[in-house]
């Protein structure tokens, strides 16, 4: 007797389909900086046409991972949503070899370096920084990782008084965590790590650099997060 098929299996092939062409994954690992995109610069990034461009964008908009929205001439795309952003995010970590090719470049180099230090990953810190919060504010108390990730009270109490919101009104989880890709280790993600990463933004704790999604602590950051979570300076350069 044959076994009815899982409905859910055309879409998964379809979904896999999406993310199989290069071009595509590379528009998907650039759009993880959370910011809209238009798609001439995504054509110059991935060095390719930008009618090509397009036609790629137009598969990843109809394939619902990203969406768009114009501006008189120009049309701006970004992820879909933070579940996208996950899907990629874990594919990433998985995907990465466990011994990356060295740097051809100075600026290959230097930019790799920047990115394993302190990044965006869509809307929350990642890297090294992202981790060093991360422990930060497990030692301390605030967050527990022995059965997932979750604030505690404190943590709850910490966010307040540090002036970071915390929108509790959505349906995305409060705390999540995110497997990093340089570190091999889980950072924190969802509702607070979207609001601790833009309060370390519009506060200018951090700055973003270069054209990617890299970040660096500022002498500010330094010290506000050697004040509120006892990060020494040394572990965020």
């Amino acid at each position: 007797m044959t076994r009815p098929k899982d409905p859910v299996g055309p879409g998964l092939a379809a979904l896999a389909g999406l993310m199989a062409d290069e071009t595509r994954a590379g528009f998907l690992l650039v759009l993880l900086d959370g910011r809209a995109w238009t798609a001439g610069e995504l054509a110059r990034h991935a060095g390719v046409a930008p009618s090509t461009a397009s036609e790629h964008l137009g598969k990843l908009v109809a394939g619902g991972l990203l969406s768009e929205e114009r501006q008189g001439r120009h049309r701006y795309v970004r992820l879909a949503d933070a579940r996208v952003a996950q899907l990629v995010e874990d594919l990433a970590a998985h995907a990465r070899p466990n011994t990356a090719e060295p740097p051809r470049t100075l600026r290959e180099s230097s930019a790799g370096s920047a990115m394993a230090r302190g990044r965006t990953c869509y809307d929350h810190l990642a890297g090294r920084l992202g981790i060093a919060l991360t422990d930060a504010l497990t030692d301390r108390g605030l967050l527990r990782q022995d059965t997932g990730f979750a604030l505690t009270d404190a943590g709850l109490r910490w966010f307040d008084s540090a002036g970071i919101g915390l929108d509790r009104t959505g349906r995305r989880p409060l705390t999540r965590a995110c497997l990093d890709w340089t570190e091999r280790r889980p950072h924190l993600a969802g509702t607070a790590g979207a609001a601790l990463c833009r309060h370390a933004l519009d506060a200018r704790w951090c700055v973003r650099i270069g054209s990617e999604r890299a970040v660096k602590v500022t002498p500010e950051g330094e010290r506000a997060f050697a004040e509120l979570l006892g990060i020494e300076a040394t572990a965020l350069r």
